[in-house]
């Protein structure tokens, strides 16, 4: 006969394990780190410094969002922030992988605006993207100050920064839920503080 088929959970069954997980992710989140993160985040802003920030799929979704938290929220008093999104000029993007190939996107764009003693950001899930791998190695080159978000086992990405961010969790869904976390943690402070 065929193969069997498991019937799916309820909707509301499926939700309230994902967010058992998802609070279970939380808990590995290293707090002191944020508050480094924080730190390294304030003293680019005091020395006004540029924050650039990447990612791929939905960690490019996430350093967006934190990009314009950044800019709109925490940047109401001076002094402000002066932070981008490497995930933003898609023409850019797009034309370094036609013309080049998509793992120096973020590298091309850090060549012609990153200076020592900026920051560079990276998220990702796997820690293995070429292109975020490739901007942190170059960021670090120069004299930036590196931050990676990641998840799993760090991938390439954990060990070159100089401050990481992990979520210990294996699912996809989940790592990006806490690194949008981990960033509105960020954010809101500079927002209420």
């Amino acid at each position: 006969m065929g193969s069997e088929t498991t019937e799916a959970p309820p909707p509301e069954t499926f939700a309230g394990q994902y967010k058992t997980k998802l609070l279970r992710a939380l808990e590995t989140l290293d707090l002191e780190t944020i508050g480094q993160a924080v730190e390294i985040l304030r003293e680019a802003r005091d020395q006004n410094r540029h924050i650039f920030v990447c990612g791929n799929g939905g960690s490019a979704s996430t350093a967006s969002h934190f990009v314009c938290d950044m800019v709109k929220g925490a940047s109401q008093r001076d002094p402000r922030f002066r932070i981008m999104a490497l995930t933003d000029s898609l023409p850019t993007i797009t034309a370094y992988s036609n013309d080049v190939g998509y793992a120096c996107v973020f590298t091309e764009q850090l060549k012609n605006f990153a200076q020592k003693g900026d920051v560079v950001m990276a998220l990702s899930g796997s820690g293995n993207s070429a292109n975020v791998v490739n901007a942190l190695e170059y960021a670090n080159s120069i004299g930036c100050q590196t931050i990676a978000l990641t998840g799993r086992d760090g991938g390439k990405l954990g060990p070159l920064a100089k401050l990481r961010i992990h979520v210990a969790e294996s699912h996809m869904g989940r790592i990006e839920d806490g690194h949008m976390i981990a960033c509105h943690m960020l954010c809101y402070y500079f927002m209420e503080n």
